[in-house]
């Protein structure tokens, strides 16, 4: 096996350098730069400060992996991991098929599409505080709530909703599911448009009616989207904290306490100044479950996506 020698290592260099590497690098600075103190740099502190007794008020005390143990002993923590694991599958069961149904229903109306794409996007662009208020009043526990008012008009409820653990998580998954659906209906309808249209003459040749071309033509077209947002989608969820803090701070009961909302907890709801150790050793923890999670996917996943 040949290998280069340090001549031709160095006449590589000087290439490089008297081609378009120089500048190619001073263009790159800024970016490194930016990735450097805004990205990188906050990741090793955190390595760090996995390390430490930290409330970023006294000075730091050197405690080694006692965070680590101090998380993994949280009674709490097998708590937030079930929690978050429920409101995943359930975010899949419910919010992963209803974009990629209303995507492809669009993809087949041929006017006032563009309405369509604007009303479904609409929610997304509602400020989270404003769309937690509003369906706050929908999941009004009393006979006048508005849910409950249009099931007692068919003889059900009232239903305590959030208020019931039982009922919360779904009820945020819910939620959740109106507010961010709107971005991946989007991707999956600029997926669709782009299928060529040659593939759905053939099949109407073939006598594919509406569901054989959506089954045929339309869905082996999406695969590699697909794919793509499921493992986003489960990322997601996996950092769920914006609706169980808004709606139910982690209640009742903690039946809605999430990862990271424990996370939340330990850093900002402990002692004074919070337990910042503790708090990123758990973040450094569900980072490396989810770093592995997704390399094991995109590994098992790549000959299904290309095929």
């Amino acid at each position: 096996m040949s290998t280069s020698s340090p001549a031709s290592r160095r006449r590589g260099a000087r290439s490089w350098l008297r081609g378009d590497g120089v500048h190619s690098l001073v263009f790159l600075l800024p970016l490194l730069l930016v990735f450097g103190v805004f990205s990188w740099f906050p990741i090793l502190r955190s390595v760090v400060m996995s390390l430490q007794k930290t409330n970023l008020v006294a000075p730091p005390e050197w405690v080694g992996i006692d965070n680590f143990a101090y998380v993994l002993n949280d009674p709490l923590l097998p708590v937030a991991v079930g929690n978050t694991l429920w409101f995943a599958f359930l975010a899949l069961l419910i919010g992963f098929p209803v974009p990629l149904i209303a995507g492809v229903l669009m993809s087949e109306v041929r006017r006032l599409r563009g309405l369509y794409s604007a009303l479904a996007y609409l929610p997304v662009v509602v400020p989270p505080v404003v769309s937690v208020l509003l369906w706050k009043v929908f999941y009004n526990g009393s006979p006048t709530g508005v849910f409950n008012t249009i099931l007692g008009w068919v003889g059900l409820g009232p239903f305590p909703w959030l208020q019931d653990p039982d009922t919360a998580m779904p009820s945020l998954v819910l939620a959740a599911t109106w507010a961010g659906a709107g971005g991946t209906i989007i991707i999956y309808l600029a997926a669709l448009l782009s299928v060529p249209a040659e593939l759905y003459d053939a099949a109407e040749v073939d006598g594919a009616g509406v569901w054989r071309k959506i089954w045929h033509v339309t869905l082996p077209q999406l695969r590699g989207v697909v794919f793509i947002t499921l493992i986003l989608q489960i990322i997601a969820t996996a950092q769920v904290f914006l609706e169980p803090y808004l709606f139910t701070g982690g209640g009742p009961a903690n039946a809605t306490l999430t990862i990271l909302l424990l996370i939340y907890r330990y850093a900002f709801e402990n002692s004074l100044g919070g337990n910042y150790g503790a708090a990123t050793a758990l973040s450094l923890m569900l980072a490396a479950v989810l770093a592995l999670f997704s390399a094991l996917y995109f590994r098992l996943t790549k000959s299904w996506s290309q095929s």
